[in-house]
């Protein structure tokens, strides 16, 4: 009896082990796209505009230099998202360097970043939203209409 209950217990012990991992890796390794835009924004009837020039560097490497209306992306692990941007407000201004650390939405895979937004101190609903991919137009190649019944098919049945 008592090496039964041992082998429930380690068991048990195993088991609830392995659930707190699966818990654990599931918050850590949540992977996310992170859209950076250079547009303009406009919420509750303010307008924020978009700057002469970002580059955007995720740890050492430049990940892009964005004109105005531009995005990039970068792929993220984790709940966290950090950038470091060189941004050029107007053209002829020397570029002042700002880091950016984010806490990154659980349920959202994709995440846009406006970063004029960002830069103005509107309210994070205003600046980080969630990707919605637009839905791919519906061609007439894609749509059959069938006119006629062919009489041939029918002779098979």
């Amino acid at each position: 009896m008592e090496n039964n209950a041992r082998k429930w217990l380690v068991r048990g012990g195993a088991a609830l082990l392995l659930l707190l991992l699966a818990g654990l890796m599931f918050l850590i390794g949540r992977g996310h796209t992170v859209y950076v835009d250079n547009k303009t924004l406009e919420t509750g009837g303010e307008t924020v505009g978009a700057l002469q020039r970002v580059e955007v560097y995720v740890g050492e490497e430049r990940l892009s230099k964005l004109a105005k209306r531009e995005r990039t992306s970068a792929p993220v692990i984790g709940q966290r998202f950090s950038m470091r941007l060189l941004i050029t407000k107007e053209k002829g201004d020397e570029p002042v360097e700002e880091t950016v650390t984010l806490d990154l939405p659980y349920g959202w895979d994709g995440i846009v970043v406006n970063v004029p937004g960002y830069l103005a101190g509107l309210p994070k609903e205003a600046w980080m939203t969630e990707f919605v991919p637009a839905p791919e137009p519906v061609t007439e190649e894609d749509e059959q209409v069938v006119l006629e019944e062919d009489p041939t098919m029918m002779e098979d049945l």
